[in-house]
């Protein structure tokens, strides 16, 4: 689940919650934005470490260009650039293969004047190029779409492209529609994500719950018990204080002659056995009270434990990821079948009405289209 980064001085520009901690330089926001004074050591040595690995490839790309393209100058380096810049489609892959090409010819230290003064990029730019270039050079289907959608592309995680390239056609989609369809990936994967963690905390509370459930009907056992005990103490006293008083005279004071000295012992004996008896009748409204709690709560046990299963089944469902981009992709559904309706209610208020009409048609068709895709 995300949560506030401590460690990333962006996370008050990106406002929202994080899942990168620790792992913030695979953050596009991070990755895009991080500047000096906004940066984080451990990710920028994590990003110095990929440059070099990607120095060493472009070595490796750099060897690989045939022979006479070795004994090209750094002028005709210049010139295709700025001649597939004008081009654009398929001409990413020509700067990308072109910026590896001068990066290996240019001096120590001409790299990133040449970049600005010769070509117009900042370093980060030419290296989302080279980039390009050697992960799109054995697409060339990919490398038509052109560098807006490329790089919206390479903003996705290598081992995730793939999956997505497959699960989208990417090359009838606009630019916007490519970025909307990433954006409404990445949220499906963060709302499953969100899902899952409840999901576990779901599960976690419906175990206490059965944990507590234990406890409850233990507690409820024992007060049963101790209820039982004090009622039959209870009716044990009761009954010896009717016998008691019943008696004419207590075997202990059979012999005692005195009349006064009989009636005294009996009064005695018989607020003695009260006296048990009050205490047996407390200790049994106690138990009855005991008992009475005990039964309420072990019926809030069985609501809440009613409640948890409920959450952990709900999360659950959530959590699966397919069923958290159809829930995406339905709310937008709603939100434009909302707009368009807006629209149709002005387009009715107009003195001609044939694009009212032309309208309801279409959102007839396309709510018809909707059904038979429920079919």
């Amino acid at each position: 689940m995300g949560k506030t980064n401590d460690r990333c001085p962006l996370q008050a520009e990106c406002e929202i919650k994080c899942h990168y901690v620790g792992h913030e330089l695979d953050c596009p926001y991070y990755d895009a934005n991080a500047r000096p004074g906004y940066e984080i050591d451990d990710q920028e040595e994590r990003r110095r470490a990929k440059w070099r690995e990607a120095e060493e490839a472009e070595y490796e790309a750099r060897m690989s260009l045939p022979a006479e393209q070795t004994e090209r100058t750094i002028e005709t380096i210049t010139e295709d650039i700025l001649d597939a810049q004008r081009r654009g489609g398929e001409a990413i892959l020509t700067i990308g293969r072109c910026l590896i090409e001068a990066k290996e010819m240019l001096p120590h230290g001409e790299w990133l004047p040449w970049l600005n003064e010769k070509v117009s990029y900042s370093d980060r730019t030419a290296r989302r190029f080279m980039q390009m270039y050697r992960q799109l050079s054995n697409r060339p289907a990919l490398a038509n779409l052109g560098a807006s959608k490329a790089l919206a592309l390479l903003a996705l995680p290598e081992k995730d492209r793939e999956e997505f390239l497959s699960e989208n056609n990417v090359v009838d989609m606009t630019t916007r529609q490519l970025e909307q369809a990433i954006k409404d990936r990445d949220e499906a994967r963060k709302a499953a994500e969100t899902a899952k963690a409840d999901a576990a905390a779901a599960e976690a509370a419906r175990a206490k719950m059965e944990a507590d459930m234990k406890v409850v009907n233990a507690t409820l056992a024992s007060a049963r018990e101790e209820k039982e005990r004090a009622d039959q103490e209870a009716a044990r006293l009761e009954r010896e204080l009717t016998e008691l008083k019943n008696r004419p005279v207590d075997v202990a004071v059979e012999t005692v002659a005195d009349p006064e000295a009989i009636a005294k012992a009996r009064a005695e004996a018989v607020a003695e056995m009260q006296a048990k008896l009050d205490k047996a009748k407390a200790a049994k409204a106690k138990a009855e009270e005991k008992r009475k709690q005990a039964e309420a709560a072990l019926e809030q046990a069985q609501t809440q434990l009613k409640d948890a299963e409920q959450a952990r089944k709900n999360a659950a469902l959530s959590s699966d990821e397919d069923m958290a981009t159809f829930k995406v992709l339905f709310q937008q559904a709603q939100e434009q079948a909302n707009k368009m309706r807006g629209i149709l209610l002005k387009l009715r208020n107009r003195p001609d009405s044939t694009a009212a009409q032309g309208a309801e048609k279409a959102m007839k068709a396309l709510a018809e289209a909707i059904g038979r895709c429920a079919e």
